[in-house]
């Protein structure tokens, strides 16, 4: 079987039809979508449609349960908090039904376990960020429990790929493209973020889990960032204090602040 995974969509049409083009081309078995389809990007009803025309299997991140008001918005950005609160106006019953009825996990036969922050809490996994290894062993520990028998847990929300190999007590991180999976081995791994980077990395990225062959190959496709950006900003969404500025220039500025890991540090300033 053939996995597509991704993640963190946050309702941007065209980084997300992208990477379902692409994904086309992979002869796929499924898709499978870690959580946060809406949120800071103006296409959330697109972005449902699109996924739920391709079957895939989704799960819910915390976006999505904000906008459905299963859960608040303590400890989200200010710009988050105006992502939410425009989306809620504007998304139909049914799709508001839809993403309310997503589940927090999920499973995918014996092969992959799918979350959208951490797999150890049984209440706020959602909010829950993988970002330190004592909280990655805590995971591992709940997948060598998991009664799926899986061996690889897939998880967003940091919008940062990653592969963590459990083995012999220890944790190993990978880079590169591919990863053979081990006999043995416990993973975690996370595809990064389809439509709201963090990092000098902007195209949307998604993996392939290949669990015949056991190789996880990470993916990227390039996308016109200006177009979802423009939106945002005559939406209100994005900060206006570069609102005079043309979009295609607002989009190689928050490029070049990424790379140099800025640009978080100054959207958190913006916002506060």
């Amino acid at each position: 079987m053939k996995i597509a995974i991704l993640s963190d969509v946050h309702a941007n049409l065209e980084a997300l039809m992208a990477a379902i083009d692409a994904i086309g081309h992979e002869g796929v078995d499924r898709i499978v979508c870690l959580g946060d389809i809406v949120g800071y990007n103006t296409d959330p009803a697109h972005c449902v449609s699109l996924l739920r025309e391709v079957g895939a299997l989704c799960i819910a991140g915390n976006h999505d349960r904000a906008v459905t008001r299963q859960i608040g918005t303590d400890g989200f950005s200010a710009r988050a908090i105006r992502a939410v609160s425009w989306t809620r106006k504007r998304l139909a019953p049914d799709v508001v039904a839809w993403l309310s009825a997503l589940p927090l996990k999920a499973t995918v036969g014996s092969e992959l376990v799918v979350v959208h922050g951490a797999l150890h809490p049984d209440i706020g996994c959602e909010l829950v960020r993988l970002d330190n290894d004592e909280r990655r062993l805590l995971s591992v520990q709940a997948l060598m429990k998991h009664p799926s028998g899986a061996r690889v847990c897939a998880y967003g929300h940091t919008h940062r790929l990653a592969v963590h190999e459990y083995r012999d007590g220890a944790l190993l991180a990978h880079g590169g493209d591919e990863v053979a999976l081990r006999p043995g081995s416990y993973y975690l791994i996370n595809p990064g973020t389809i439509g709201e980077p963090r990092t000098a990395e902007h195209r949307a990225t998604y993996m392939v889990l290949d669990t015949e062959r056991q190789v996880l190959s990470v993916r990227r496709v390039a996308y016109d960032e200006a177009i979802p950006f423009a939106k945002t900003r005559r939406a209100g969404i994005e900060p206006r204090r570069l609102g005079s500025m043309p979009a295609p220039l607002r989009a190689a500025i928050k490029n070049g602040l990424r790379r140099i890991g800025l640009y978080e540090i100054l959207l958190r300033a913006i916002n506060s």
